[in-house]
């Protein structure tokens, strides 16, 4: 009896993502709309006196306990705004919009930014979800990148997609980063010998926007990374709500959580092989 009710639980939520969806104009300005209001918001934040984090603006008990989850190895993980208790209903759309903050002690600024900056070898640093990286182009701070992504949640979606990342370094400890999505295109049949391209916009709609907005923070012996990433994805099939919901809700978290364990693996990583590089010209 499990068994059946797991296939055809399957079978409803392969149906349901088997329905074609395609963006509307009203629902990217609608996006649009929201990703100014973000940008504003974090430019405000940025230029503020009040810290450089966004947990800088907590009141100071909530301060020093957000960051001795921090210290003992949490990776925090929250809607960017109490406005957002939920997703962002659009017309024909959601925007998805979290917040996630690790630390990596012992870590640089410029440890951190080797890390993000390596496009070429995100496909290794930041897998599975990055199944194939490589940069496109680079003119100083700004960076045009590829990727491949995988996303599965029972079932697989695969997009090619392609973005603009722009660097602002402050100073010696601080540096922060945006990034657009500038075209994502999912696949039919990805790694068949008929893969093809949806055009962008059609598909399935499991992601149609993605945006991302970085700090980089070298204090109390290591490094802060902060990542708030705003996605648009299609709304939720009507009647199919009590299961399609969970499922498109638990994508956009799980993926900057997977982002956020392979950063700080990555960081960790280069602090271990530059000590034992020291260690090594010291014998």
């Amino acid at each position: 009896m499990r068994k059946a009710i797991v296939l055809a639980t399957i079978l409803v939520v392969a149906a349901a993502a088997s329905t074609a969806a395609e963006l509307k104009q009203a629902t990217l300005e609608a996006y649009d709309k929201y990703r100014q209001a973000t940008e504003s918001r974090v430019a405000a934040e940025l230029s503020s006196a009040g810290g450089f984090m966004s947990f800088d603006r907590l009141p100071a008990a909530e301060r020093e306990r957000f960051l001795a989850r921090l210290r003992s190895g949490e990776i925090v993980i929250e809607r960017a705004t109490a406005a957002a208790g939920q997703n962002i209903h659009l017309p024909g759309g959601l925007i998805h919009d979290w917040l996630a903050v690790v630390f990596i002690p012992h870590a640089t600024l410029a440890d951190a930014l080797r890390l993000a900056q390596d496009y070429d070898h995100h496909q290794r640093s930041f897998a599975p979800e990055v199944e194939q990286s490589r940069l496109l182009a680079h003119n100083g701070e700004d960076f045009k990148i590829f990727y491949r992504l995988r996303r599965t949640k029972v079932i697989t979606v695969v997009l090619n997609t392609e973005h603009d990342v722009l660097y602002t370094p402050v100073d010696a400890n601080h540096a922060y980063s945006r990034s657009y999505s500038t075209r994502i295109a999912e696949l039919q049949n990805p790694g068949a010998a008929d893969e093809r391209e949806f055009a962008p916009g059609e598909g399935h709609g499991f992601l149609w926007r993605l945006d991302s907005y970085w700090r980089f923070e070298q204090a109390d012996g290591g490094v802060y990374v902060q990542c708030e990433a705003l996605s648009l994805s299609r709304d939720v099939p009507a009647g199919l709500g009590w299961m399609i919901g969970p499922f498109v809700e638990k994508i956009p978290r799980e993926s900057l959580n997977a982002t956020m364990q392979n950063t700080r693996k990555g960081i960790a990583q280069l602090v271990a092989a530059r000590h034992a590089g020291g260690n090594n010209m010291n014998q």
